[in-house]
């Protein structure tokens, strides 16, 4: 037995701009004509232009989607992602089967419980609780089968004071609560959220990301997750894929997809180095250059997981600074998220107040197998537990680590997580 949930084969949607029909009546009439009655292939879609939504076009046609391929597997959980109008929420409406395909294949084993947008599924006029059973109902549901999981439903929305008036009154976080709470505890196979969660607080995310762990974890169902927020994305998604103008850019394993994305948003496009602009000639303490080092000292921005990386400062001293100290910070280029913090005084305690006057080098050495593959921001800052005269510094700059893949032995060299360190097991009688 197959243990594919959702399969979609060379899926694409296309929409006509501003109209609904081909504008004229002698284009829908043809239309009708070549696809319903000779059973050929509609002319139309050979003109459609690549839905890039900052751009303007010369056809009045698009593609939203082109050309889309991929399955999931039962249990996944699967991490949609892209920029704005990429086609990621048409994808999600193809597969709840709010609209149709162009042309392709979608196939899904087991029912889908939606959660698209503000409201979906819910009528302004009914209360909460009907809402519930009009929904579980359309899942396919009996009575008896909704009864039982009613109170689950209205405890996790935290609504229970609103049940019984209608929705129209809710908020958009209250009836986005009771829609989360609703998809979820109804029993669908296959869970399908868009990027809505952002509408709630803090606390909802977490109950609901936890919910979605639960219920691709525990009860082995499948989850397709659109959001723009890359921390929960990474925390809930064992696989993503990335959308751009309405084709499928990468695939994969969800750290590496991210990264991609974040690569292709620019928010990561900083050097490795840091060059002073201009030397104060009266600050006690300045650091002039930073950079990512390899081995043979050589400046880099891209590592192998099996290097060492070196950061290498060059100071100008004309004072001493009591109490100066430096730390650097590692954070997930993504979503900012802290990764690892040394401090100048983590082995020898005011090592910086000793550097000689003039210009001095200070080197940091990361071992290789530290930092797993990803991409990270690097942070760099100088200050003193006495003094505040103005010599800080921030530098922030940007370098990447890549995986190497060793195909010579049998080792799993990419992994999940921050680290990347190779543990020795042993083995004692």
């Amino acid at each position: 037995m197959s243990n594919i949930a959702i399969e979609f084969e060379h899926v694409s949607k296309q929409y006509r701009l501003g109209l609904v029909s081909t504008k004229t009546l002698s284009h829908d009439i043809r239309r009708f004509w070549i696809t319903n009655v000779l059973g050929k292939e509609d002319p139309y879609l050979k003109i459609g232009e690549t839905n890039d939504r900052a751009s303007k076009g010369n056809s009045e046609y698009v593609w939203a989607l082109r050309d889309i391929d991929f399955k999931v597997e039962q249990g996944d959980v699967v991490g949609i992602i892209g920029k704005n109008g990429a086609g990621k929420s048409t994808l999600l409406k193809l597969l709840s089967r709010v609209t149709g395909p162009t042309t392709g294949t979608i196939r899904a084993h087991g029912r889908i419980g939606s959660l698209l947008e503000v409201g979906t599924g819910f009528h302004g006029e009914m209360t909460g609780r009907e809402n519930i059973f009009m929904n579980g109902a359309i899942l396919g549901m009996t009575r008896a089968e909704i009864q039982s999981k009613l109170d689950e439903i209205i405890d996790f929305s935290g609504c229970e004071r609103y049940i019984d008036t209608p929705v129209k009154r809710y908020s958009s976080g209250m009836t986005v609560r009771l829609g989360f709470a609703v998809a979820a505890f109804l029993d669908p196979e296959i869970l399908v959220v868009d990027e809505v969660l952002a509408v709630g607080d803090a606390e909802f995310q977490k109950k609901a990301i936890g919910k979605m762990q639960d219920v691709s974890s525990g009860e082995g169902r499948t989850v397709l997750f659109v959001s723009h927020n890359m921390g929960s994305i990474r925390q809930l998604c064992k696989h993503g894929i990335l959308l751009e103008n309405g084709q499928m850019k990468v695939t994969g394993e969800i750290n590496y997809v991210v990264d991609e994305y974040m690569k292709s948003t620019h928010i990561v496009d900083m050097p490795a180095f840091y060059d002073r602009p201009t030397i104060d000639p009266v600050k006690p303490f300045q650091m002039l250059h930073a950079e990512f080092q390899d081995e043979n000292g050589q400046m880099r921005q891209t590592f192998s997981c099996d290097e060492d990386i070196i950061l290498e400062m060059t100071f100008l001293v004309r004072e001493r600074i009591p109490g100066i100290y430096g730390y650097f910070h590692f954070c997930r280029a993504a979503d900012e998220s802290p990764v690892w913090v040394s401090d100048s005084n983590d082995v020898i305690r005011n090592k910086l107040e000793t550097l000689p006057f003039g210009e001095s080098k200070v080197r940091i050495r990361f071992p290789k197998r530290t930092l797993a593959g990803g991409s990270y921001l690097a942070g760099l800052n100088f200050t003193s537990h006495f003094s505040t005269t103005g010599f800080n510094v921030e530098s922030p700059m940007f370098f990447a680590t890549i995986e190497v893949h060793d195909y010579k032995t049998d080792r799993a060299d990419t992994r999940l997580g921050a680290y990347s360190t190779l543990l020795d097991w042993e083995f004692v009688k």
